[in-house]
């Protein structure tokens, strides 16, 4: 796991509204604001961000052969996107649609068209517990196909974006929970089950987007901190290594708590934790790993019903690097 690139930006915080202000001057006043930021140059809008990131990574990798396929969620469905992205040698994205768009064809909109598609195959996926639902298994009926999505009036080039579309519809849902509907479009050619497998497996990805922002905000607490432009970014380069550490222990210790500790630490830290536990297990796993470094952050073992947080493992890590620093130190004098 890596960060290939970070935007630091932040909202201008809104004006309050005039004092004393008629229902009929906020209708004006709303309507102007609108129009205003119709009119302003994409480059200055919150929504270029996307594109913005498309320019930077492409930058990083354009002396290389890798090709880096961009996962967005529904905030990064604009035209603009997949424009960008036909200018672009190394790039692809898929991105959840968020807009029933009208096709090149006829006028066809993107769901009618999908719905009229024959299911290809089903596939079962682990859906993860948020604020709003358990952990659970889903299974999915599949469509795809290509579709030619047709484009702004404000684009230069007026040739449709030729795309595909993996739709991907929740079936047997248990009572009292919603649906799972995914309308997928990507870049990447989906000529076969085993590729629209793959677009549903790169998508799932973005709930480790969010648990890694998760970590930064919650664990690492990034917006506590009241820095300046320019030493935000330093710090925030500095949290950003150590949130993607932090992902990878977390998920390791989901996924194979059995595995070899050194698979998430270095020689030095494992030294160091086999110092500070007080016992010992027969072979040092990352679930072992996982509890030494939670219980430097205060956590207490015995509570075997309550989770390891995200705080106490960034606690725990924090305490970890200055015994590795003090165990390094101690070595050399």
């Amino acid at each position: 796991m890596a960060c290939c690139g970070k935007n630091l930006w932040n909202r201008e915080p809104k004006q309050k509204p005039p004092a004393h202000e008629t229902p009929y001057q906020k209708k004006q006043r709303q309507a102007q604001a609108r129009i205003a930021a119709r009119e302003r140059p994409f480059e200055q809008k919150e929504s270029y961000r996307w594109v913005e990131a498309l320019k930077t990574v492409e930058a990083e990798v354009s002396e290389s052969s890798i090709r880096v396929i961009h996962v967005f969620d529904r905030e990064g469905d604009i035209s603009e996107v997949f424009d960008q992205v036909r200018q672009l040698k190394h790039t692809g994205v898929t991105v959840r649609a968020a807009h029933n768009r009208s096709l090149d064809q006829d006028s066809q909109r993107l769901w009618t068209k999908l719905e009229a598609q024959p299911i290809r195959f089903e596939q079962e996926i682990d859906l993860p517990e948020t604020r709003e639902r358990p952990a659970r298994k889903a299974r999915l009926a599949v469509r795809f196909c290509p579709v030619e999505l047709r484009t702004p009036y404000r684009f230069d080039n007026r040739d449709p974006l030729k795309v595909y579309a993996v739709y991907a519809t929740e079936v047997d849902c248990p009572e009292g929970v919603s649906p799972l509907d995914w309308m997928l479009l990507t870049t990447e050619v989906v000529a076969d089950v085993e590729t629209s497998a793959t677009i549903l497996r790169w998508y799932s990805y973005r709930w480790r987007v969010e648990e890694y922002h998760k970590i930064l905000k919650s664990g690492c607490q990034v917006e506590r901190y009241r820095l300046a432009a320019e030493g935000m970014k330093t710090l925030l380069g500095f949290l950003s290594v150590i949130a993607v550490e932090l992902l990878q222990l977390t998920y390791l210790h989901r996924t194979q708590p059995e595995a070899p500790a050194i698979e998430v630490l270095n020689p030095i830290q494992i030294e160091v934790l086999k110092a500070k536990s007080p016992k010992l297990p027969r072979m040092l796993t990352v679930g072992w790993a996982i509890s030494a470094v939670a219980r430097l952050g205060g956590y207490l073992e015995h509570r075997h019903k309550t989770p390891i947080g995200i705080q106490v493992l960034w606690r725990g890590w924090l305490k970890l690097q200055a015994l590795c620093e003090g165990w390094q130190l101690a070595r050399e004098t």
